[in-house]
């Protein structure tokens, strides 16, 4: 009973507040759900790196000044062969890339 007016509740919010506030239940739903992200490294137009499996990347945050720090960080598969598939030698990894210096690009894999 109480879900179910919690998720009222955010669909009225949903369609009657302002952008923002959509924005930031979107981002609240897709950290409870998950999403199914890909990132790929790039050095100039050369892919150099896929990660898979992604459920969301986060912006460092200093611990003490509590400024966003200029790199993103998260988990995934990194996916050797690039193939969009988990394989057998392949692993789940932590990695950070900077925000100034990587070409990235980070997108919901299409082949789920």
């Amino acid at each position: 009973m109480q879900k179910s007016f919690l998720l009222l509740g955010l669909l009225i919010v949903l369609f009657t507040g302002c952008e923002e506030k959509k924005n930031k239940i979107n981002r609240y739903l897709q950290n409870w759900t998950g999403v199914n992200g890909v990132l790929e490294v790039y050095a100039g137009d050369k892919l150099v790196r896929r990660f898979i499996k992604i459920d969301k990347l986060s912006t460092a945050v200093g611990t003490e000044e509590k400024t966003s720090r200029p790199y993103r960080y998260g988990y995934g598969v990194l996916d050797l062969n690039k193939n969009f598939k988990v394989d057998n030698n392949e692993k789940k990894v932590y990695f950070e890339f900077s925000d100034y210096s990587t070409n990235y690009v980070f997108f919901e894999n299409p082949y789920k």
